[in-house]
């Protein structure tokens, strides 16, 4: 075992309702996430920020999911 993903509900419903976004998008999004911080990356240095984006981007898009860092 290599770590816990913990979700509160009414978090990511109040997140995904603030940033106009489905819940379903939002919350596979922080999965991914989590899951990137469980195998070491992280966002505290610029260029580590843009390899992770990155990385949640490509995988986002591979589940049809729209950008979450993309500018409205």
């Amino acid at each position: 075992m290599i770590g816990d993903l913990v979700f509160a509900f009414e978090t990511v419903i109040g997140e995904a309702k603030d940033q106009d976004k489905s819940f379903e998008d939002h919350f596979t999004h922080l999965v991914i996430h989590g899951f990137l911080h469980m195998f070491g990356y992280d966002h505290i240095e610029d260029d580590d920020a843009e390899r992770m984006e990155s990385l949640e981007q490509k995988a986002l898009a591979c589940l049809d999911i729209p950008d979450p860092y993309a500018k409205p």
